[in-house]
């Protein structure tokens, strides 16, 4: 059975990488083990791991995630590859699919046939790590004599990132592991039954079966900033097909109706407005420290194994904010 265990998020909020160094070592001494990163529209996710793999070579490492429409798949290919050789049999893939935004918007791809993108690019990591050549000719994607030089000398985990039930189902099945963000603990409920029900579908064992959860923990005092951030966060992402769907599975579509209704008519601040406190002040981890760790124990209860911190603090001073995140980290570690 995978350990229940707390992870951090690179790179840290706020704190340029090159800091990273002292810091990767202190969050080693203070008992966290696993350092999974993460991209958008800051920092890439190979990077951190690359810088923490050398500086930390005890700990265990993964991205969460790599999106699998902005990059290739031999591009993607070589970067898993570069960053396993680095961290040999401690690194795990994590691939997802992102949104239009960042898919479209930023860099120019079609967003369309997600679940079968997935399963194509699952299909040829896996047949590339396993050193094959490989031939695929997708829906979305065909590419011919594929090997690489480095394959990985070991079997690399990949998670799958997934929200909705389907893509829950296909994370189990497919997946050596889950990855999700944006719910309260008590949807996790249904979040391990879908999950479980694709686990179980591909004749695997939902006890060995790993579920790593990234969330948000705010470091500052409440006040009227932390409540617009969360706000504003809130509106903008949930508000993504994929997240809106999510939380209309989950059961949520009453209480976020108005917010979608705002957002759909152009009222970006109205929608910022009707964000349902309730509901986001469980996807929203705050509090003093013994609150926080509270609020995950309740995560890890209900099904999750990693649990990823992200801490972010909305002060407008750089070096309070730094300090605050790092105090945060202090203040939640395993020993």
């Amino acid at each position: 059975m995978p350990e229940k265990r707390p992870a951090l998020t690179l790179a840290l909020d706020g704190i340029p990488l090159s800091e990273h160094t002292d810091i990767l070592r202190e969050a080693r001494d203070l008992g966290y083990r696993d350092l999974w990163s993460y991209e958008v529209a800051g920092r890439d996710g190979f990077t951190p791991l690359a810088q923490a793999a050398m500086v930390v070579p005890e700990m265990r490492l993964g991205i969460a995630i790599a999106n699998v429409f902005s990059r290739g798949p031999a591009t993607l290919a070589m970067h898993a590859c570069a960053l396993n050789e680095l961290a040999p049999g401690r690194f795990s893939l994590g691939i997802g699919m992102g949104s239009p935004a960042t898919v479209e918007r930023w860099n120019g791809v079609p967003y369309r046939q997600l679940k079968t993108r997935m399963e194509e690019y699952l299909t040829i990591l896996r047949g590339a790590f396993a050193g094959e050549r490989v031939d695929f000719d997708g829906e979305t994607v065909s590419i011919k004599g594929l090997r690489l030089e480095y394959p990985p000398q070991e079997r690399m985990p990949i998670y799958v990132a997934a929200l909705g039930p389907k893509m829950l189902h296909f994370a189990g099945a497919q997946g050596d592991g889950m990855i999700t963000n944006w719910l309260g603990p008590d949807d996790m409920p249904a979040v391990m039954e879908a999950l479980h029900g694709g686990v179980r579908a591909a004749g695997k064992d939902p006890a060995t079966y790993e579920v790593v959860a990234r969330l948000p923990i705010l470091v500052d005092e409440p006040g009227d900033e932390v409540d617009t951030t969360i706000q504003r966060t809130s509106a903008a992402y949930l508000n993504v097909p994929a997240y809106a769907n999510f939380q209309r599975w989950l059961g949520h579509a009453e209480e976020l109706g108005p917010m979608w209704d705002a957002w759909a008519s152009g009222d970006r601040r109205g929608s910022a407005a009707a964000v349902p406190r309730p509901l986001v002040d469980e996807i929203f981890i705050q509090g003093s420290p013994e609150e926080r760790n509270e609020h995950i124990q309740r995560y890890y209860d209900a099904g999750v194994d990693v649990a990823v911190y992200y801490p972010v603090s909305v002060h407008p001073d750089p070096a309070v904010r730094r300090e605050r995140v790092l105090q945060a980290i202090r203040d939640m570690a395993p020993r």
